[in-house]
């Protein structure tokens, strides 16, 4: 069974892996390095097309890296720069050793080839000692990481920094991964109806609900093709959460926090650059000359900010209650610039 494709860092870890195997392998067949590394030969290519075009400066055509994809065969050569021995300082030993490890832990990796005893190599250089990374682990990450290997929902109480407030939920987690020295839960929450992202050591209490298995296919929203990285997909009992979106909701480089929200803005065309600075909720739309465009918000506070900084040129559009926000958040700093006078 092929499994569904990771998030964006677990895409370019595996990515990374692949290439260092292939380094080591020469030329291959597609269907063995697809089976390897569990994807189909035609995401296989789609992967690789991403490292096509990778190299060092200036990226001349002998500083890239050259992948050969044939009908039947893949192979990849380095860039002149990229295979020549290099001299490294201990902290650049140390965070390419760091990095082999997490190569060498993606599924389908060499565990005795090249990678590895190059990083034995480099372990010796470094002092002989091997490398490890630990991150602590909050009091409830067994219990988030049984009930997404089990497929199970939780009953969670959840603090939120951005609103300072304990809630209680019921999740069905999908996936768990540590980023920036934290553990963290992506899960479809039945409170907000949409997937969440929570910090773990956030969650002060968490129990199973029972009876509550997630059977095979997808939850409400959530389309049945859609990148959880190692776990298994999930679904929310009919009945158990809201109505299906009109839209199907994924994993993408951006997933809200538990108490984001969506505001729609209209935005004049001078505005356009927010939609490549701040992650949206979809695609935008071009409605009477004006982008519309779905934001997650956070807080009150930043929306605020947002809507101030853009002036005449955004207009909220949904929901009701905020379009009066950028009128009020002005009249009460300009209250404040007087009352100082």
């Amino acid at each position: 069974m092929v499994s569904r494709p990771p998030d964006t860092a677990g895409r370019l870890r595996r990515l990374l892996a692949i290439l260092a195997w292939l380094a080591q392998e020469g030329e291959v067949p597609i269907e063995e390095v697809a089976t390897r590394f569990d994807l189909t030969p035609g995401a296989l290519v789609t992967e690789l097309e991403m490292a096509a075009c990778c190299g060092v400066p200036p990226y001349t055509p002998d500083q890239l890296m050259e992948i050969v994809v044939t009908d039947t065969t893949v192979s990849t050569r380095p860039g002149t720069a990229l295979a020549r021995p290099r001299r490294l300082s201990p902290p650049e030993g140390f965070a390419l050793a760091a990095s082999a490890r997490a190569l060498l832990a993606v599924p389908g990796s060499d565990e005795d080839g090249a990678l590895s005893r190059a990083l034995a190599k480099l372990d010796r250089a470094l002092g002989g000692a091997g490398i490890d990374v630990e991150l602590d682990a909050p009091p409830l990450l067994a219990v988030v990481r049984s009930a997404v290997d089990d497929g199970r929902r939780l009953a969670i109480s959840y603090y939120s920094a951005s609103t300072d407030r304990v809630t209680d939920r019921t999740i069905a987690p999908e996936r768990l991964f540590a980023s920036e020295g934290h553990w963290y839960v992506d899960a479809w929450c039945a409170t907000a109806g949409d997937v969440r992202r929570f910090r773990v050591d956030r969650i002060s209490a968490a129990e199973p609900v029972e009876g509550a298995d997630r059977p095979a296919g997808p939850h409400p929203g959530v389309p049945a093709d859609r990148g959880v990285e190692g776990t298994p997909g999930g679904s929310l009992p009919t009945g158990a959460g809201p109505e299906p979106l009109e839209q199907p909701v994924s994993f993408g480089a951006f997933v809200p926090g538990p108490d984001h929200r969506r505001v729609r803005l209209s935005l004049d065309p001078s505005s356009a650059w927010l939609v490549e600075s701040i992650p949206s909720a979809g695609q935008s739309t071009t409605v009477g000359g004006r982008i519309e465009l779905e934001l997650f918000v956070g807080g009150e506070a930043w929306l605020e900010r947002l809507l101030l900084r853009l002036g005449p040129d955004a207009q909220v559009i949904d929901p009701p209650e905020a379009r009066a926000l950028a009128a009020a958040a002005a009249t009460r700093i300009l209250r404040r610039y007087q009352s100082t006078k």
